[in-house]
């Protein structure tokens, strides 16, 4: 993407300007506001928020199944989780734009500050106001969950903002896929189911797992897709490091793995065979693995997405799962 493509706007923010066809928004949606919420909007990136409820539909399944369900903290918890996900975009958008790593060879969606729609200025107060946003949502959390919220919360806001900030930014040294794996899947899953039980065990920790190996599976595509511009802007993710032959192994490991934990489950820590309604997403989980090895360039786009749909999917199988 541009580094500063104001005179020269990428043609999908013309047409999101002039029509809603993409999906993501209904007749009174973005194109109807004003230009600069329909430019927030797409700095939020809606489509990845579902990867950020993922992990809290499943957290509030086992909180269900365990007779300790809690609306309120579980709602907050939706909350907080989609306002992380946004304000770790926006830094995304801010620090790689200041590091170089967003130019004109990008084959991803756009960035808003490298297409010129809005300054660092602009970025850095919507970043400050959603964290803010987050910090009042965790201080009812840490009401309801103690100091054990408190750690969390705060290293979630920190990991938002260091994935690509600060001076060592994870995201530039290959720790991007540990960082998403640890927050979207153990910290999200054991966080919302704490913060109405009380409390977390092992069968929660593996139950967070393949959440956590789906969303970070999503991260893979994005980074096979960007290996070259990454590596020519000395981003460093795991994908540069092993080369696209191995990440898109890890990529058929992670989704491998996923499966593999609903039978853990099942036999190991005596869920009910309800739990295995994972493997209803089995087809569509095939059909992936095989478009990871046949997509290429701006193809992979589409199979981000579609990863994106089947963790979700799954996600919602296995909270499904496990409340029945």
């Amino acid at each position: 993407m541009a580094a500063n493509d104001m005179d020269n706007p990428r043609p999908e923010l013309v047409a999101a300007d002039q029509s809603d066809s993409d999906g993501e928004t209904g007749s009174g949606g973005p194109a109807a506001l004003p230009k600069k919420w329909r430019i927030w909007l797409l700095a939020s990136r809606p489509r990845t928020l579902p990867a950020a409820i993922s992990p809290v539909l499943v957290g509030t399944a086992l909180a269900w199944s365990d007779g300790l369900f809690s609306p309120a903290p579980a709602l907050a918890a939706v909350a907080g989780a989609l306002l992380l996900q946004i304000l770790s975009n926006f830094a995304n958008d801010y620090f790689d734009h200041k590091k170089g790593a967003d130019t004109r060879d990008r084959l991803g969606p756009t960035r808003v500050m490298a297409a010129g729609l809005l300054s660092a200025r602009d970025m850095g107060v919507g970043m400050a106001a959603t964290a803010g946003l987050a910090v009042l949502v965790g201080i009812y959390l840490i009401l309801v969950g103690g100091w054990p919220i408190l750690a969390v919360g705060a290293a979630s806001l920190l990991a938002a903002l260091l994935y690509t900030g600060g001076p060592f930014p994870f995201g530039y040294h290959g720790l991007g896929d540990l960082f998403v794996f640890v927050f979207f899947g153990l910290v999200a899953v054991c966080g919302t189911y704490f913060v109405q039980a009380g409390g977390i065990s092992a069968d929660i920790l593996l139950a967070a797992a393949p959440v956590g190996m789906l969303i970070t599976a999503i991260l893979v595509v994005n980074n096979l897709r960007d290996i070259v511009t990454d590596a020519r802007a000395g981003k460093r993710t795991l994908a540069v490091f092993i080369g696209p032959k191995k990440t898109r192994r890890q990529y058929v490991v992670l989704l491998v793995l996923a499966y593999i934990a609903p039978l853990v489950l099942w036999q190991g820590f005596g869920f009910g065979t309800a739990v295995l309604l994972p493997f209803l997403s089995v087809p569509l989980a095939a059909r992936r693995v095989l478009s990871i090895y046949s997509a290429v360039g701006t193809e992979l786009n589409a199979v981000l997405a579609a990863t994106a749909r089947l963790s979700l999917q799954y996600s919602l199988l296995l909270s499904l799962g496990i409340v029945l």
